[in-house]
């Protein structure tokens, strides 16, 4: 009884640290299998999803049909480690936000790049950020989209993790396609290019 009595003694005086609750954050950046794979090497990121959001067709799939969607990501992750604000600015530089019709090799609807944010303060921070990209590429037009947050629907398994699961396939489709390159040449030694993402 007297550890007892100690023991709540102890945590009334010395109350726990709350740990803080994970956050999402859903970015839309052409082939999800390299938004994965970027993402999922940053610290405080505790887990990245590839799927589909945007578009008003339930229970999308690759294999089927995902009309109307984009490929994004759905990223979890310590707000303690890790802003909103610095996943905004790897985004950017992991992306082609002059291209209007999709990312690097990948053409069409699903491959636009877009922000989708969850509240008002996501909303701000993406517009901002998107305000100061413009600024940077000011003889162009930025195409990324913000939009508010619906659904995410997680892809086929398959696709779950795909740079870890082929990592030779998923490293020349990376490389042929072009990503790293545009990316260096757009930011620079800013671009989120990986050089083990290479063949």
């Amino acid at each position: 009884m007297r550890h007892t009595t100690l023991f709540l003694i102890a945590l009334l005086c010395c109350p726990l640290t709350a740990l803080a609750e994970p956050a999402t954050a859903v970015f839309a950046g052409g082939c999800f299998w390299c938004m994965e794979s970027d993402y999922e090497k940053v610290e405080g990121v505790s887990g990245v999803v590839s799927g589909f959001t945007g578009g008003s067709l339930q229970n999308p799939t690759y294999s089927g049909n995902h009309e109307g969607h984009f490929e994004a990501v759905e990223v979890t992750y310590d707000p303690e480690v890790i802003s909103y604000q610095q996943l905004l600015d790897l985004f950017w530089r992991s992306i082609d936000p002059l291209d209007n019709i999709g990312q690097f090799c990948d053409k069409g609807p699903s491959y636009r790049s877009a922000i989708f944010v969850s509240d008002a303060s996501q909303r701000a921070l993406a517009e901002a950020s998107k305000a100061a990209v413009a600024e940077r590429f000011s003889d162009h037009t930025v195409y990324t989209e913000i939009l508010d947050a619906g659904t995410f629907w997680p892809v086929e398994e398959y696709h779950q993790n795909y740079y870890l699961k082929n990592p030779i396939r998923y490293k020349y489709y990376r490389w042929n396609c072009g990503r790293d390159q545009r990316l260096k040449q757009l930011w620079g030694d800013e671009a989120a290019a990986h050089a083990d993402d290479s063949p």
